[in-house]
């Protein structure tokens, strides 16, 4: 989803925030909060003094946020099924070498955990469809440390052993 359309449909907050920065820091409201309306997932920061560099972190977070709370179906069962354009587009041979600061990453993200839900955690078996190894798999999760804690909390919830 394109910046602008995000926006369209979340609240923003603008709000003041305590923390180093001084008086100009603490008579501004630059801290946003961004709230996403349809699913209620937001994003906040305030670490800036520059609304417009708050608003821009803030739609980052909650870029990752949604990636983490919202699940897509993927027919894991269907000999056919195979991950998006985006995806094949940003994998270099079975190795994905996608950073967290890349602009792809929330989605690239929410791809691949919407896989493993699909797949039922077991992620050999949802990291055939997106062409990587069960490493590469687990690798490109353990980037973002909430991600691969919620996969951990997941598979121990359904009895299933904890990956290093």
């Amino acid at each position: 989803m394109s910046e602008q359309a995000l926006l369209a449909d979340c609240s923003t907050e603008r709000t003041r925030r305590g923390g180093p920065g001084g008086q100009h820091r603490n008579k501004t409201e630059s801290a946003i909060v961004l709230t996403h309306r349809p699913t209620g997932v937001s994003g906040q920061a305030g670490e800036r003094r520059s609304q417009h560099d708050n608003r821009r972190e803030a739609l980052a977070r909650l870029r990752l946020n949604l990636a983490l709370a919202v699940r897509v179906a993927k027919p894991v069962d269907d000999a056919s099924a195979k991950a998006s354009d985006l995806w094949f587009q940003k994998l270099d041979g079975s190795k994905m070498k996608v950073g967290t600061g890349n602009d792809n990453f929330p989605a690239l993200l929410a791809e691949a955990l919407d896989w493993v839900y699909a797949a039922e955690f077991e992620f050999a078996k949802a990291a055939s469809p997106l062409g990587l190894s069960t490493s590469q798999l687990v690798k490109f999760l353990k980037q973002h440390p909430p991600a691969w804690q919620m996969m951990q909390q997941q598979r121990h919830k359904r009895g299933l052993p904890r990956l290093k």
